[in-house]
């Protein structure tokens, strides 16, 4: 059973591990950056102030989220994975969703669709007329170890309430209980009870992190079982791949003071440690597949430049504009990883994360069916 400081670790880049990574023997140096035969670009240690053109809410975010995360490992470094989840809830995603429901006013329901446990986020003054036959699916990070209930909450509640549409959070299967395909066959479970009331064009999916992994997931894992595809969908803080790879991977971790993430998934995650799994397989990473990437929906990519995330959202959006595809990229200066909303401390009222939400809510507004 994975204890929840090795969790805290493999979810936000080791952020918790700074002490101990620290502590480790320097590897020596140059004194200006050479290039070895491989590509390889070996830096000397330099400074790098936080960007002068994200605001001091921005700035403010980033040092609450890397101190919270690391006393919080810190606290449960001993726990198992249930004991690791109850302490998450308790520290960040309880406090976010007070913060986040005393300016955005909703209901919160929950119910089954599908044999599925989800959370049925509304507007509190109720669903827009234009969006009565409208409805988002939304998909909590974590890593697919944590984040399930409260988490999912956090990335609803400004949607719903911002767009006055309904959000419905999926509490997808999640490791170490469970292995990959049970997040896809979750979500294709409500997906077909929804398409008895709403048609395919009207539904959008999106979500952070893993959740973003798993909408692009969902797209492929729709397209090999025979189920039409959604208006629209939302990557965030991800791509259309696992696991998170290229020069953002290490770049944004150690401008968030740390060292790269793992770039092996198995590892990465007990979710994707299947043997015989390929993680290039469509149904696991559908970038590698262009056919499959050709039949996707409209879709809107979300990074920061300190997101371990944005080579892997830059690459994706890439490679559906190489098919044809409709896609939109926004990347916020100085933004963390999912800094908008979910695995983290939250600011309502932080610039950036206020220009997050309208994007994702003007974005599925004008995608969606009518």
């Amino acid at each position: 059973m994975s204890s929840f400081r090795s969790l805290m670790a493999a979810i936000f880049i080791e952020m918790a591990t700074l002490i101990a990574a620290h502590a480790q023997q320097p590897t020596p140096v140059p004194v200006k950056p050479t290039v070895d035969a491989d590509g390889t670009i070996r830096l000397p240690a330099i400074a790098v102030p936080f960007s002068l053109l994200a605001s001091a809410k921005a700035k403010q975010n980033l040092l609450d989220n890397i101190h919270a995360f690391a006393e919080g490992a810190e606290q449960g470094k001993d726990l198992d994975i249930n004991a690791g989840r109850k302490l998450l809830d308790e520290r960040l995603y309880q406090p976010d969703i007070r913060k986040l429901r005393a300016v955005f006013p909703v209901t919160i329901q929950s119910e089954r669709m599908g044999g599925v446990s989800t959370d049925v986020i509304e507007p509190a003054g109720g669903v827009a007329a234009r969006n009565r036959r409208r409805v988002l699916l939304e998909f909590h990070g974590g890593g697919f170890e944590v984040g399930a209930g409260l988490g999912g909450q956090v990335a609803s509640i400004p949607i719903a309430s911002l767009g006055r549409i309904r959000v419905i959070s999926v509490d997808y299967r999640e490791a170490p209980e469970y292995k990959f395909p049970a997040a896809s066959e979750d979500v294709a479970a409500i997906y077909r009870e929804l398409l008895k009331k709403y048609p395919a064009k009207n539904i959008g999916l999106y979500g952070c992190s893993a959740g973003g992994w798993l909408t692009a997931e969902s797209v492929a894992w729709f397209q090999t079982h025979g189920l039409p595809k959604p208006g629209a969908i939302g990557i965030f803080g991800a791509g259309a791949l696992v696991p998170e790879v290229g020069d953002s991977n290490y770049f944004g971790s150690m401008l968030l003071g740390d060292l790269p993430s793992e770039e092996d998934a198995k590892k990465f995650t007990p979710y994707f440690d299947v043997p015989e799994l390929n993680i290039k397989d469509p149904l696991v990473s559908p970038v590698y597949s262009p056919s499959v990437l050709a039949a996707f929906p409209p879709a809107l990519l979300i990074s920061g430049t300190r997101d371990f995330g944005l080579s892997a959202a830059v690459y994706t959006h890439s490679q559906l504009v190489k098919q044809g595809i409709e896609a939109d990229l926004h990347v916020w200066e100085g933004a963390m990883h999912c800094s908008f909303g979910e695995l983290g401390v939250i600011d309502p009222s932080e610039p950036e994360t206020q220009e997050a939400w309208d994007v994702i809510v003007k974005f599925f507004d004008k995608h969606l069916g009518k």
